[in-house]
């Protein structure tokens, strides 16, 4: 018998018992469809995460000065105990210097971009009587105001000049400046604004008002959101009375860099120049384009490992399906005897029942398909992510969905291809 005719006496056989046929898919449907959901929110969320954090720089490198440990330790039966912490405090001596970094741009002057420095000067609450925001005040540099690329809506940016003389004048977001002057961005310019950070008063004058970008992992209100004042950095570091040199910063690589080759080889050119002699701290690096790997790599594991454990429910729909075929061939006895009677070769009566198999899984496998991608589609809706249709889940249920018809449809199958006819045929 052909294929075709196979797959349209099955189609019968499903339309001839529709609520049979549906309580069969049943664990099919329910275990394509969890796991068709939960690898599409997961695919999801790790594209959302991965831009938002591809947004920050995926080519940066975060040079950091951290405290060395003391050497693994190794019992006597092998195992081995990495060493802890020394505890120092950090002196002058320990922080990354500009001189450093000037001789570092001159090393890796075709690798190196620009240098990133920024020094909180804490957070707190701007005030203007009644009026209040919420603010987090930070020293940058130049190259970081440029990196930022803020979007002006009035005044300027922070100069060089503004750098040199470490003056107190400041960038502020919309945000501020509609909590505090009504939106009156030009009103904003040039008016001081006193911000109340660890118990103390801080005034600066704004000259420039740049819009918020809001797309950021922030859980807060409109009205209590946290946004960022930008002071130059000298004055930051006078405000927090901070000694001459840097314990952390950002190095953005030039345009077709290999960040996490020039991580490697920042880490050790600075520790073998700078603090091969330093007993308790030296430089450690580290690439976002190696952090996104890791958090791609973490949530794609997260959400196969879930996604395994739904596809339980695909083996217990197998089971289902073993149980109804059996049940079809005893129903069936007396065709399967006519049809060997006249000819039909095992092989014949075996590959009809396993093309019923997979029919009625591949039904079961794309409905639930569908009902999965309606479940991620409101799913992800509901979190406020992008639907993404996780086409590698779709092509695996399509797969797993042939390959249960055939595992579960072979034993009935071979079953039946082993009745002999004259015992089907006295069937009752």
């Amino acid at each position: 018998m052909l294929i075709g005719e196979n797959i349209l006496l099955a189609l019968s056989g499903l339309l001839a018992n529709k609520m049979r046929a549906l309580l069969t898919m049943l664990g099919i449907i329910i275990g394509i469809a969890s796991v068709i959901a939960i690898m599409s929110v997961g695919n999801s969320i790790s594209t959302s995460v991965t831009s938002s954090m591809e947004a920050l720089g995926v080519n940066n490198i975060t040079l950091g000065v951290s405290q060395k440990s003391t050497e693994d330790t190794v019992t006597s039966d092998g195992r081995v105990f990495a060493g802890i912490s020394r505890g120092s405090e950090m002196s002058d001596d320990d922080y990354i210097t500009d001189e450093m970094l000037e001789a570092m741009k001159e090393e890796f002057a075709g690798s190196v971009d620009s240098v990133l420095l920024s020094e909180s000067a804490g957070s707190g609450t701007a005030e203007d009587g009644s009026l209040t925001a919420n603010v987090a005040v930070t020293g940058v540099n130049e190259a970081y105001l440029e990196y930022e690329d803020l979007a002006l809506l009035a005044g300027r940016t922070l100069t060089e000049r503004d750098q040199e003389n470490a003056k107190n004048v400041v960038l502020v977001s919309d945000k501020l400046a509609d909590s505090l002057f009504g939106g009156d961005y030009d009103a904003a310019i040039g008016s001081e604004v006193k911000i109340y950070i660890s118990n103390r008063y801080y005034t600066y004058a704004i000259v420039g008002v740049y819009e918020y970008d809001d797309s950021s992992f922030s859980t807060e209100s409109d009205d209590n959101v946290t946004t960022t004042v930008y002071l130059p950095l000298e004055a930051a570091r006078q405000q927090n009375h901070s000694s001459t040199g840097y314990s952390q910063l950002t190095i953005v690589t030039a345009a077709g860099v290999d960040s996490a080759s020039l991580c490697d080889e920042l880490e050790t050119w600075f520790n073998n120049r700078y603090y091969h002699s330093n007993d308790s701290f030296e430089v450690t690096a580290s690439s976002m384009e190696s952090m996104v790997s890791s958090m791609t790599d973490m949530l794609s594991t997260v959400s196969i490992a879930i996604s395994v454990i739904a596809g339980i429910s695909l083996l217990v729909g197998g089971i289902g399906v073993m149980n109804i075929m059996l049940v079809s061939i005893t129903e069936r006895t007396r065709e399967i005897g006519t049809r060997k009677a006249l000819g039909a070769a095992n092989s014949s009566i075996r590959l009809q029942f396993i093309t019923e198999s997979i029919v009625i899984c591949l039904t079961g496998g794309f409905i639930g398909i569908i009902l999965g991608l309606l479940l991620a589609a409101a799913a992800t809706n509901l979190l406020g992510y992008a639907a993404s249709p996780s086409v590698g889940g779709i092509v695996f249920s399509v797969a797993f969905s042939i390959l249960i018809g055939v595992f579960f449809g072979y034993y009935p199958a071979n079953k039946a291809a082993k009745m002999n006819p004259i015992e089907a045929l006295r069937y009752e």
